[in-house]
Order: C-alpha cells, then sequence, then structure tokens
C-alpha cells in the first residue's frame, strides 16, 4: 500500500513506532514545528493585504536590513516551540545570541536552529520563500544549555526539514531515513505525503548560481561555469540551463524533484567572512537533506557535515546537488 495521502502527523507517529525505544518527544516537536509553519504560509500568503510587506527599521544579528516578515515569522517560530516542553534551546538566524526556554516552561531533550524565512528579498516580488530548520540532541543534563551544546557537527543532526511557501506550500523532511515531501492541503489545513522518497539524479544539466558574482569566483568554480555555459561546443558536449531565484530553499527543491546543482561558492569579495550562507541554519540542514536523497554536499574542499562549528553564525561556502556534478567541482578544487 502506497503511502502518499497520509498526513505528516501519521507519517511521523508511524516513524516513531518504527523505533520502539522513542519517548515521543521527537514527534511532538515536530509537530508543533508543523503547526508553526501553517502559521507562516498564512501570514506569507496574505503579507500585503494585512501590510506586512517591505523592509523594518531594524537589522538581524549580520546586519542585514530586516524585513517586516522576518521579525516576524521569528516570533511565531519561538512562540510555538518555547512552551511545549521539547526544547532545552534555540537558536535563530535572526536572534545573535541563542534563545532560552523561559523559566515557567519545562525542558526537553532537543535544540533547535532554524532560518525563519530564507530568501524574504523575494516577499515583495511574490517568489518563493521558506523556512530552514535543524534539530540536535542536547548534551549533557539540558538544565543550562550554552552556546558551546549547540556547536555539533552536521553528522550530529537527528532531523532537518525546510518549508516552500510558493504556489503550494511544500514541507520536505529527513530523520536520516530518507527524504519525503508533504503539500498543504488549504482546505483541511494539513500536510499531506505527496512525494515520498525523494532522490537526488547523479547526472544534471542545471546549475544554480549568482553570475553577477562571476569575477569574484575562485578559478575551479569560473572553470566549472565556463564548461556549462559552452555547452555543446565545450568539453561537456550537452547544453546546460542555468536558474537563479535567490531563495535557498526554492533551489534545493528544484534540486530534490528534477536534479541540478545549486552553489554559493567562496569568492573574494566575501572572503573575509567565510561565505554567504549560514552553517547551522541552512548549510547544515539542506546538506542533510540532500546527502539522504542520494546527493553530495561540499564547500568545495571538505563536506560540510563534518565542519565542527566554531561559532552559532558561521558562515560557508555551499556547492550541493547531483552527484557526479557536485564530485566534479570538488575534482576542480583538489586540483588547483
Amino acid at each position: 500500500m502506497s503511502d502518499i495521502g497520509k498526513s505528516v502527523n501519521q507519517f511521523i507517529v508511524e516513524e516513531q513506532r518504527a523505533h520502539p525505544a522513542s519517548t515521543g518527544d521527537l514527534t511532538g516537536l515536530l509537530n508543533d514545528i508543523v503547526s508553526a509553519c501553517k502559521k507562516i504560509s498564512h501570514l506569507v500568503s496574505r503579507s500585503n493585504i494585512i501590510g506586512l510587506g517591505g523592509y523594518a527599521d531594524s537589522e538581524n544579528v549580520q546586519g542585514e536590513t530586516q524585513k517586516k516578515l522576518d521579525i516576524i515569522t521569528n516570533e511565531v517560530m519561538v512562540d510555538h516551540l518555547k512552551w511545549t516542553g521539547h526544547l532545552a534551546a534555540m537558536a535563530s538566524e535572526e536572534i545573535e545570541e541563542i534563545i532560552q526556554i523561559p523559566s515557567k516552561f519545562p525542558k526537553g531533550k532537543y535544540l533547535i536552529c532554524f532560518d525563519p524565512l530564507d530568501g524574504s528579498s523575494n516577499i515583495d516580488i511574490n517568489l518563493s520563500v521558506g523556512t530552514i530548520f535543524s534539530i540536535l540532541r542536547c548534551p549533557n543534563d539540558c538544565k543550562n544549555p550554552t552556546l558551546k551544546d549547540f556547536m555539533q557537527k552536521g553528522t550530529e543532526q537527528v532531523c532537518a526539514g525546510f518549508t516552500v511557501y510558493g504556489p503550494a506550500t511544500m514541507l520536505i523532511l529527513t530523520t536520516g531515513n530518507g527524504v519525503n515531501g508533504f503539500t498543504l492541503d488549504s482546505d483541511v489545513g494539513e500536510f499531506i505525503l505527496t512525494h515520498p522518497n525523494m532522490r537526488i539524479p547523479k547526472d544534471t544539466a542545471e546549475f544554480a548560481i549568482n553570475m553577477s558574482n562571476q569575477r569574484f569566483w575562485e578559478a575551479p568554480v569560473q572553470k566549472y561555469v565556463e564548461e556549462c555555459m559552452k555547452g555543446l561546443e565545450g568539453d561537456r558536449e550537452k547544453n546546460f540551463n542555468m536558474r537563479w531565484v535567490a531563495s535557498m530553499v526554492a533551489e534545493v527543491y528544484r534540486v530534490l524533484t528534477r536534479g541540478g546543482i545549486f552553489m554559493y561558492p567562496i569568492d573574494s569579495k566575501i572572503a573575509k567572512q567565510g561565505g554567504k550562507l549560514r552553517l547551522m541554519y541552512e548549510a547544515n540542514p539542506m546538506s542533510f537533506i540532500v546527502e539522504q536523497a542520494g546527493g553530495v554536499s561540499s564547500t568545495g574542499t571538505e563536506r560540510i557535515l563534518d565542519i565542527q562549528p566554531e561559532s552559532i553564525h558561521q558562515r560557508v561556502p555551499v556547492i550541493m546537488g547531483s552527484k557526479n556534478e557536485v564530485d566534479r567541482v570538488v575534482r576542480y578544487h583538489q586540483e588547483t
């Protein structure tokens, strides 16, 4: 019998039953996240109607000007997760310090890192945005978690996922046993399994990169993109299409559904900060998902999931997607 058509709640509970030692805490936490994402989906769809478009008069910890929805969606995530007893602490891309659970609420055994609204620059032009999250176990007794407790390699993730708020709202989820995609049925308010066991093809003829940064790239990336651009007449002897949405959730979702390679490599313009994308909120959860779907994720010189975090807002280069294409870019880095 096909699993297609199951609600995400049913799917999560059945996954839990496959592990008899499970306490149900992760199931409860995932249900809390699902609830928050439904609320965010509703806010995104009505943002212009209720006056949530445009910029706020504030910056996030990275010095980036915040959209109004950046602030509100961060509040939605915190408000939905702080009181349920499943988390020991939280970390948000929008907040400098880790977010402690108020003392009046019980604490759980998990930590969460999240980007509440990835691609928020797309809000005012009606393009896809999303939410990304990564779940870790809290080490030790979890009574008073510190920043050090979050400094875990991506291989230690218990679960990762993201939502895409586009023509349909999609939830992509992995608990380390493959990747599954759920579509929000707005008529009943449920995420329904529509894309079971998502797999990334090893080969592709599509790449996604911000070409406006080309003059700043390192030689290996320059070489790879030049080959793609030459098409049939080049050494690759096939034509490539280029895509760029400026929303990681949209880019990775496309890679999951039809293959491709997504790159935000290091370049001379951002070298001092280590890269563009954040390790804990973006690169690690997306790398976990991509690898679980049969893809590869690298900085160009090392596997992203093997990086030992040094700070909660650390940035890294990202090259992920179809195995044979990512391996080619990695090989070019090794040859320089």
